[in-house]
């Protein structure tokens, strides 16, 4: 059955807004979004005698997105397992990025859960793409295997071994590494940033009342991983309360990825 160009249209922007999350979480930049984005309609609506509609249009859809992706990726590296904690030194050694990083804060009302969000995505972006792909539209946009296999053009088998091994990957890290998890995790930021503008006392309360938070002493990895899926689902990235300052934070980890900085024993709440 033939698309008309009306039936094409609303079905974009049926689309639009979960592209655009899926687009963003993949390139962390607003301008590369508005840019992708535009040339996914182009390439979707000059291709669409090619849907044949044995697949959804959303899932031909992503897939369209998905090659435009890897094709913007080719020359750029993936991000280091310490390219959060590079932003961290490269802001607290630049007097003027203290300076805008607390602007920025000040005019959004900042959100843990939103920052649990921000963290997912940067830990993400430890992945190859492939596995990053898979990962977020298996677990986030909730595609099925299949659909997943049609959008990368892989085996059914091939793609339910790249999702075992990035959520291990991804288990990993926050096992490691999240201090909402455990006391001797690495990474306090989203504590960090909370107690800016707050008490030590209200950051807590806040922190204690999140699911993920009450669950840890009786939850495997497995299921807190899938509390933070079940969370990050419902939130979309552009739209979030935080967005200004996460796109800050994800900018400046993008240039401070595979750069050393000295270290400064310097909390948010005292630059």
């Amino acid at each position: 059955m033939k698309i008309t160009d009306a039936e094409f249209d609303r079905l974009f922007k049926e689309n639009q807004s979960k592209l655009k999350s899926f687009i963003y979480r993949l390139v962390t930049n607003t301008q590369d979004v508005e840019d992708l984005s535009q040339e996914i309609f182009i390439k979707a609506y000059k291709n669409i005698h090619s849907f044949q509609e044995k697949s959804s249009f959303k899932t031909w859809l992503f897939a369209i997105a998905s090659n435009l992706i890897k094709d913007h990726f080719k020359a750029q590296k993936r991000w280091t397992r310490n390219a959060q904690d590079n932003c961290s030194q490269s802001i607290k050694n630049a007097p003027e990025l203290q300076e805008e990083v607390m602007d920025v804060y000040f005019k959004n009302e900042f959100e843990i859960k939103n920052h649990i969000d921000y963290c997912f995505t940067c830990v993400m972006k430890y992945l190859p793409l492939e596995r990053h792909i898979a990962i977020m539209m298996a677990d986030i946009y909730d595609f099925k295997i299949n659909e997943i296999a049609e959008v990368l053009n892989k085996s059914l088998g091939s793609v339910k071994h790249m999702l075992f091994t990035s959520r291990k990957t991804m288990k990993q890290v926050f096992d490691e590494d999240c201090t909402l998890i455990h006391k001797t995790g690495a990474c306090w930021k989203c504590s960090e940033l909370s107690n800016t503008g707050n008490s030590k006392a209200e950051t807590q309360r806040k922190i204690a009342a999140l699911e993920l938070v009450k669950a840890k002493e009786q939850a495997n990895a497995t299921k807190l991983y899938n509390m933070r899926t079940a969370l990050i689902n419902g939130i979309d990235p552009l739209q979030s309360s935080n967005f200004q300052l996460h796109d800050f934070l994800l900018n400046q980890t993008d240039h401070a990825n595979g750069k050393t900085y000295p270290k400064v024993d310097t909390d948010c709440k005292d630059l």
